[in-house]
């Protein structure tokens, strides 16, 4: 049993090893997603808040409600698109089931119009 256990977490020492060099060559991961006017730009980390949130005078017409709207709808397109590029990053130095059981789903690979990303 004890073999088991140290195989384990010397598996789990390698792999996180694995991700942090693969993180540092390829520098931080995130995801950028706008609204059809481009009113609202947010940019976004997997599984985190946004980073960076960008609202055009035109977007304040929207009113209190409607941008808020507007903010949380594009915000969650942008964590989307972080956590399909954590996948996609990621696949080849960890099983990406991993990353889902945790929360951070992959995205679907087509847009709202149904291009392919």
């Amino acid at each position: 049993m004890d073999d088991d256990v140290e195989r384990a977490a010397r598996k789990v020492r390698d792999v996180e090893q694995a991700v942090s060099e693969h993180v540092t060559r390829s520098g931080p991961i995130t995801g950028r997603a706008s609204s059809p006017d481009g009113a609202v730009t947010v940019v976004a980390t997997p599984g985190g808040p946004p980073q960076q949130i960008t609202v055009s005078a035109a977007a304040l017409r929207m009113g209190p409600q409607g941008l808020a709207a507007e903010i949380m709808r594009i915000a969650e397109k942008a964590q989307r698109n972080a956590n399909t590029r954590l996948h996609q990053s990621l696949e080849r130095v960890v099983d990406t089931q991993e990353l889902t059981a945790m929360g951070l789903k992959r995205g679907s690979d087509e847009d709202e119009f149904g291009w392919r990303r």
